[in-house]
């Protein structure tokens, strides 16, 4: 490997354009209610805003995952600083609904570069312990951005600044990354040594990795659909809603930062299965919940929710091992996609939460508590499903072992 590379810059780069992707996260979950006052927009049509975001990271992440290797982790990275550029512009400038869901699929088609180019460089970067290390501390930065994203909108919106100027500040982690990549040698990557994508593409057709397939776009929509609409369907529970995902964020970053001790007590089976109960107990407390014990909720739903995203990555690349990089892509960009198709689901849920409260007699404060807590109703659906087939999945693992051992 070529001795002038700086890894310690592109690692640093890639973690700016990590933090690029939580600020588009957590700020545009914040500036919602803002854009649905100005734009007089509807829940639902939120949803598709928010639907766009999450569509365009799945299709940039796959394609630039059958690419990486003939493209290049550099010009993926110019790719997504394009679109995050005019993105965040196109956002600030929109003009109404249209220009809301072009500039949303610009952010995310950039957010989905950033994860195609910069997780299989991190990998080719580093070998053996310091790879998981390395990868591990990248990851990190997206609670960890969401976090500072979060605190920045809420402390903006609370000095009266509006919803363009907040955006302004994603552009900040932008121009960061874009001048610390700038000039610099990337790593080559690595060829898949002996495996097609035509075996990757067996390999992902079998029984295991259909099912896992399953359950990531069922814990994705679980973790990503309360944080989303956390500002909607939080805003008259008695708690801050930028704070229940300051929060949530935060404790995802240490949970993170300790995944490796964690993992091995339980087990990648059994992990999943304590993260998907904690998370049906997190979303049930904040159906029912207000004031302080929102948080005491925030607690335990971060913790169900934590492992869910690298958990499953990891068992793909344990238990899927012939899927390859292509496996690991495909499983990241289902899990963004169930997140895109469930958000005019969800803005539809509160739309008619709404109707059937009015309808009851609520108004004010009073409807908007009792239309977020429906809908928290209605998400509980994701986690009991997850529940029952983790079950299914540890004594299926179970078994295997013990045939394998056996042999």
């Amino acid at each position: 490997m070529n001795e002038n590379i700086n890894k310690s810059a592109l690692f640093n780069g890639s973690c700016f354009a990590l933090i690029t992707t939580a600020f588009t996260f957590s700020i545009r979950a914040g500036i919602l209610p803002q854009l649905a006052e100005q734009f007089n927009l509807t829940a639902e049509q939120l949803g598709f805003i928010n639907l766009m975001f999450f569509l365009g990271f799945p299709i940039s992440m796959i394609i630039g995952g059958l690419v990486y290797h003939t493209f290049g982790p550099k010009n993926i990275m110019k790719a997504a600083f394009v679109a995050h550029t005019i993105g965040i512009l196109m956002t600030i400038f929109a003009g109404g609904y249209t220009g809301l869901l072009i500039s949303t699929l610009f952010i995310g088609f950039g957010n989905g570069c950033t994860e195609a180019a910069c997780n299989p460089m991190i990998a080719d970067a580093y070998s053996g312990p310091k790879m998981n290390k390395m990868l591990n501390r990248f990851h990190m930065w997206f609670p960890g951005g969401i976090l500072i994203g979060a605190l920045i909108s809420k402390f903006m919106t609370d000095f009266g600044l509006g919803w363009q100027a907040q955006m302004w500040v994603t552009m900040i982690p932008t121009i960061i990354y874009a001048v610390i990549f700038y000039g610099k040698t990337f790593v080559e990557s690595k060829e898949q040594l002996g495996i097609s994508i035509t075996e990757n593409l067996k390999a992902m057709l079998t029984p295991l990795y259909i099912f896992l397939f399953c359950c990531m776009a069922l814990t994705a929509i679980t973790e990503f659909g309360p944080n989303q609409w956390v500002s909607v369907i939080m805003s008259e529970s008695g708690a801050s809603p930028m704070l229940i995902l300051a929060l949530t964020s935060g404790l995802m970053a240490v949970g993170r930062f300790f995944a490796g001790p964690v993992v091995k007590l339980f087990g990648q089976t059994g992990i999943l299965l304590t993260s998907a109960i904690l998370a049906a107990i997190g979303i049930y407390m904040f159906s029912v919940v207000t004031g302080p014990l929102a948080y005491v909720a925030t607690v335990i739903f971060a913790l169900g929710v934590c492992y869910f995203w690298p958990v499953m990555v990891g068992a793909v690349a344990q238990r899927v091992p012939l899927s390859g990089a292509l496996g690991m892509s495909i499983i990241g960009g289902i899990g963004m996609f169930s997140t895109a198709i469930f958000q005019p689901v969800i803005g539809g849920w509160i739309d008619s939460a709404r109707l059937a409260n009015t309808a009851e007699g609520l108004s004010g404060t009073q409807l908007e508590l009792a239309a977020g807590q429906d809908t928290l109703s209605n998400m509980l659906v994701f986690p009991t499903i997850l529940i029952v087939l983790f079950i299914i999945f540890f004594f299926w693992q179970k078994q295997s072992k013990t045939v394998a051992v056996a042999h």
